[in-house]
């Protein structure tokens, strides 16, 4: 994977926003292949479709790109905050790609971020712009990378180096059975817990680990009186979904 970007491509544009949409653009189309299905080819989106910027031919699925120089950090600039809303809770929400290029316009870092991690609670709603802006009472939003799992954060490049495309396809197909869940609420707990083993960070863990988390689980959800039995309930239900192994006496352990 050719992991230089083509600044040639954007003389003809004055403004640095477009050159680098324009360069990072025809990067994707040329390098990256679809973590869903594994087609060797994407697709771009023409005329500016509002949902998304890429498709692939063979799955059908959609990808917008987003782009920054520089390490991705805790949170990520994204488009108008009722948009964004809109967006992650329509069903044609797209899965999201996100490039970290170096000033030598290398890609550093490349992932994807599946739809089915994208709720509403991710999305930060920004500060409106202060009357004396051009686009003043403007409310902008941030992507809260914090917000999503380790699973949902899925690299083709990191730090410079590829990752195997088995790899890829493998922890894209591992989290595939979020996208059944359709009420925010529960997914919202799920991704919470998977936050937690995150937070844990180690490969086996126990049940009194996860308990550790009851008040700021309880912080989140408020309404729900029976923290621990809900953190039993999730436990099972990402064992049922092969996403952790109960390996007995309380113990759990990642696949």
């Amino acid at each position: 994977m050719n992991l230089t970007l083509n600044k040639n491509l954007g003389i003809n544009y004055s403004n640095k926003t477009q050159q680098i949409r324009v360069i990072s653009e025809d990067w994707v189309l040329n390098q990256i292949y679809c973590p869903n299905c594994g087609n060797i080819k994407i697709e771009e989106y023409v005329n500016n479709k509002p949902v998304a910027d890429f498709y692939c031919k063979k799955c059908n699925e959609d990808f917008e790109l987003k782009s920054k120089n520089g390490k991705i950090s805790k949170t990520i600039p994204a488009g108008a905050y009722s948009k964004m809303v809109e967006r992650i809770n329509s069903i044609t929400k797209p899965n999201f790609f996100f490039m970290c290029y170096l000033e030598s316009l290398n890609v550093n870092d490349f992932f994807v971020v599946p739809k089915h991690f994208f709720i509403s609670e991710i999305i930060e709603k920004r500060k409106p712009l202060k009357n004396t802006a051009r686009r003043a009472g403007w409310v902008g939003s941030n992507i809260l990378f914090s917000k999503i799992p380790k699973a949902g954060q899925i690299f083709y490049i990191e730090n410079g180096k590829e990752l195997d495309k088995k790899d890829v396809l493998e922890k894209w197909q591992k989290t595939v059975f979020l996208k059944q869940i359709k009420k925010v609420d529960a997914k919202g707990w799920i991704l919470d817990i998977m936050n937690c083993i995150d937070a844990l960070n180690k490969k086996e863990f126990t049940l009194a680990d996860l308990y550790k988390f009851e008040s700021e689980l309880k912080s989140i959800h408020t309404e729900n009186k029976h923290i621990k039995n809900k953190i039993r309930q999730q436990l099972q239900f990402l064992r049922d979904k092969n996403y952790l192994d109960f390996i007995g006496y309380g113990k759990y352990k990642l696949k």
